[in-house]
């Protein structure tokens, strides 16, 4: 099909492949526009920002804002949002600050990011300034600006805050009741999350699978194993959520550790899906915490499945998980496979040097 010479048209293209996060058509497009002495023009400069952007390519988004003969609000936004996206939470407010210094406005899009970038570096007095940006520019009771507000007060520690923006919402949506329970969450206040739950039942808005997770991570962090049960089968029998990987790991992570294991493994076993690593690990754990290493059967398992799923969750271990290598490397070494395993964690700097085989 040829491309498009004139330049709405072309948008229109490089705007479809956005939405699909296609990078490889993107920069295919971008190499015709400059074959076709039309990648100067202002609308296609915008609209490549925005598709790298959106593709998690700050670098060549940053690049081609840097040519823009026309540096407009949308396109501070598309930078400042990019950065937010891959948690490159710095350049995101350093990009904000450049818009202020370049007296340029902001709009509904603006301060939402921000306010996210803020909570991701635990700013609390960047965040005030941000809020009276927010007041100033006569957004107070805007939805969306009052749900970031919620958020990053509680990130930043200060939760009264939270609750009063919460508070004085004039509506709220869906979004609303999850950042505040969030909070709470976050914050030990486990009691009000659940009270807030049932608020937020009672005013008609039905709850998501993201209001579950924070409800049973509530549930999991206080110890509330009977709350916990009950909020899961609500979740299914009376809202019809299918729960996903990340209800069944909250759910095995809070009977394990009220060391409520066989039923932990009944739940992996009557899962519609394939536990993962992080579910796994957080089985494992507490099995090592209450000095289980046994549970899972492995030794019935004569194709070793369980040992290239545990050798395939220690290669992965480098990053910080909730359980210790050392779980892992027992329930290895229980199973005879010490051997085969050692020399890739070695390799990995998991263990100071290889296992001999003696």
């Amino acid at each position: 099909m040829p491309l498009p010479r004139d330049i709405p048209a072309y948008v229109s293209l490089l705007e479809s492949c956005c939405a699909a996060r296609n990078l490889h058509k993107i920069q295919q497009l971008h190499s015709q526009a400059i074959k076709m002495g039309i990648s100067h023009n202002d609308f296609i400069r915008a609209k490549l920002v925005s598709c790298y952007a959106s593709c998690a390519q700050m670098a060549d988004a940053s690049y081609i804002f840097s040519l823009s003969n026309r540096q407009s609000t949308f396109l501070y936004n598309t930078l400042i949002r990019g950065y937010a996206f891959v948690k490159d939470y710095n350049r995101s407010l350093a990009t904000f600050r450049l818009m202020l210094a370049s007296h340029k406005p902001i709009d509904c899009n603006t301060l939402p990011t921000v306010l996210r970038s803020v909570s991701g570096l635990s700013l609390l007095r960047v965040g005030l300034r941000v809020h009276a940006f927010v007041l100033v520019n006569g957004l107070g009771f805007d939805v969306g600006h009052c749900n970031g507000l919620v958020t990053m007060y509680a990130k930043c520690g200060d939760l009264g805050s939270a609750r009063t923006v919460f508070g004085r919402m004039p509506e709220r949506n869906l979004v609303s009741w999850s950042a505040m329970m969030g909070g709470c969450a976050s914050h030990g206040v486990f009691e009000e999350v659940f009270e807030l739950f049932y608020r937020m039942v009672d005013s008609g808005i039905l709850p998501d699978g993201t209001i579950f997770t924070t409800l049973l991570t509530a549930c999991t962090r206080g110890g509330l194993v009977k709350e916990g049960k009950e909020y899961f089968e609500m979740m299914r029998r009376r809202f019809g959520i299918r729960p996903s990987m990340e209800h069944y790991t909250c759910m095995v992570d809070l009977l394990g550790r009220a060391g409520q294991l066989e039923e932990a493994k009944e739940l992996i076993e009557t899962m519609e899906m394939e536990p993962d690593d992080v579910l796994w690990r957080a089985f494992w754990g507490s099995c090592r915490i209450h000095g289980v290493v046994d549970i899972t059967g492995v030794e019935e398992d004569d194709d070793h499945e369980s040992y290239k799923r545990i050798h395939g969750i220690a290669l992965s271990s480098t990053e910080e998980s909730s359980v210790p290598v050392a779980v892992l490397l027992e329930h290895i070494k229980e199973q005879g496979w010490m051997m085969e395993i050692s020399e890739d964690l070695w390799y990995l700097h998991l263990l100071e040097q290889p296992l001999s085989h003696s």
